[in-house]
């Protein structure tokens, strides 16, 4: 059932996250991370903070609700767009980084499903006028992002002494992932809105190419891949055990 209020949002995430601590599945990680851009936009709509607060709303529900569904239609075994469908097949590999997990899922809901919700959100509406608010949701996710980058050592003990020599990986897929998917984002939903007729096709052409984007950042160069490996053996926690570490963390950021 979709959500219709922000607060069923992070309920749902709450059920999603619980689910994958008991089931020991990373696709938890991501799930945090998102949880708490959900309650930060909560507390940014009670405290006034956006240009139409009931329109953020609107936006929050809407771009969470393609995830969440996405996410429950994958486990019953159901079409999901091709973007979420590399992200959650990703769960069924070990030799897979936090921080990759993450990325995953940012590509395919900041690159895929934002531009999706602004057009649901504003209707017939100028999509100009919801820019403002756009940029606010997006910096919330990358801001999250970055805090908990900045505290992967909780979780791999090598992280910061080994990541500056994936420096070349890892200032590639970030760049990407993060200030370029903020614009593409936004010119992906001018196209969706220059041509309602095309709606459609648009989505699949996107869907197509983000989900190879989203093959790259589990596909490191091989001169790199030795540097992970290493990093990964030292996330040598249980998943659930990482899930409770990434909520701890983020919480207290």
């Amino acid at each position: 059932m979709e959500s219709k209020t922000i607060h069923e949002v992070i309920e749902t995430l709450n059920g999603i996250i619980e689910e994958c601590k008991t089931n020991n599945c990373p696709l938890g990680f991501f799930a945090v991370l998102y949880r708490e851009v959900t309650i930060n936009v909560k507390e940014g709509i009670s405290n006034n903070r956006f240009e139409d607060n009931v329109r953020m709303e609107k936006l929050d529900v809407f771009f969470a609700n393609r995830y969440c569904k996405a996410y429950f239609d994958f486990k019953e075994n159901k079409a999901i767009s091709k973007s979420w469908k590399v992200a959650f097949d990703a769960k069924n590999k070990e030799h897979h980084l936090v921080l990759q997990h993450l990325l995953l899922g940012i590509n395919a809901h900041i690159n895929l499903d934002l531009g999706i919700a602004t057009i649901r959100t504003i209707g017939d509406f100028p999509l100009d006028g919801i820019k403002n608010d756009f940029d606010h949701i997006n910096n919330l996710l990358s801001d999250m992002t970055e805090q908990v980058k900045q505290k992967m050592g909780s979780i791999s003990p090598v992280f910061k002494i080994l990541m500056p020599l994936a420096k070349q990986w890892d200032d590639k897929i970030i760049q990407f992932s993060i200030e370029t998917a903020r614009k593409g984002a936004w010119d992906f939903a001018g196209q969706l809105n220059g041509d309602r007729t095309k709606e459609e096709s648009i989505i699949t052409e996107r869907d197509y190419a983000i989900s190879r984007l989203g093959t790259a950042l589990i596909s490191p160069v091989r001169t790199l891949q030795w540097v992970l490996s290493i990093i990964r053996f030292f996330e040598s926690k249980p998943v659930g055990s990482k899930i409770e570490i990434l909520e701890s963390k983020i919480q207290a950021a």
